[in-house]
């Protein structure tokens, strides 16, 4: 028999803990939203319009129905936001058309833009990121996060959906990227597996501020580089190489590397 102490305070926990939808339906909704938007990975196809317009129809409902559970806690209502999302999808779905773009374009295995669809982790994260990108938008707590948790689960690759990430970007391989809440990333940026975009420092006070770096356009990261700060901006073009510790900002079309004695090249 459990202690009477111990049952009276998860009791208590239990009463007064807000009501949430479970973890699985908001996964299994936005999981519909990837496969209705991208059919590669899915074998169910509409065939008419007025089958595709049920579909989203129902699933701005589905996502309105979990917004209820937590309407005290919105800017807007349920309904509202609902609304202001869907009409988000296109424009988050040309995004992802710009990913795999990418991703075909940097990737000497990838073949086809259905293989990268199907098969590619960078993809998957990238797609469960961008739909929480625009729930972040809108000031949707919680559920963003657990979106690409979810995704982080699945792929290793860690973004924060408050990372403002732009267009054609590719995470090759990907496993163990961490992309923090603050950081800025350009268009047209190449990232590979084990880059850490983070913070100097986990002070609980700088919560509010920039703490992650700025990333500019055309910027090449390879695999194990950790860019730190919020001050820090790694200029257009640069190339960061493997293993690079950066706490720095550093000028356009630069080249910083390890040599082999470990000191750290400007090129």
């Amino acid at each position: 028999m459990l202690p009477e102490s111990f049952i009276t305070n998860i009791l208590e926990k239990h009463m007064h803990t807000r009501a949430f939808p479970a973890t699985s339906e908001i996964k299994k909704l936005f999981t519909k939203i990837v496969l209705t938007l991208f059919p590669e990975q899915s074998k169910i196809h509409f065939k008419t319009k007025a089958e595709l317009n049920a579909v989203f129809e129902s699933l701005e409902t589905g996502l309105e129905s979990i917004l209820h559970s937590m309407k005290g806690e919105l800017k807007e209502s349920p309904e509202i936001l609902a609304q202001k999302y869907f009409c988000q999808i296109p424009e988050i779905h040309e995004l992802l058309l710009t990913d795999v773009e990418a991703m075909v374009q940097g990737d000497p295995a990838a073949n086809t833009d259905y293989e990268v669809i199907r098969t590619y982790p960078g993809f998957y994260a990238m797609a469960f990121y961008r739909l929480a990108h625009g729930l972040h938008q809108l000031a949707i707590p919680l559920i963003p996060r657990i979106l690409t948790e979810y995704a982080h689960s699945k792929t290793g690759i860690d973004i924060h959906p408050g990372a403002k990430i732009g267009r054609y970007f590719f995470m090759d391989h990907g496993t163990g990227i961490v992309i923090g809440e603050t950081c800025t990333i350009g268009e047209r940026v190449k990232i590979y597996q084990g880059v850490t975009l983070g913070a100097l420092s986990v002070d609980k006070k700088m919560a509010s501020t920039k703490r992650h770096p700025s990333i500019e356009d055309g910027v090449v990261i390879y695999s194990g580089a950790t860019i730190l700060g919020g001050e820090t901006v790694v200029g257009k073009e640069s190339i960061i190489g493997g293993n690079v510790w950066l706490t720095h900002s550093v000028p356009a079309q630069t080249k910083i590397y390890h040599q082999a004695n470990s000191k750290l090249i400007k090129g």
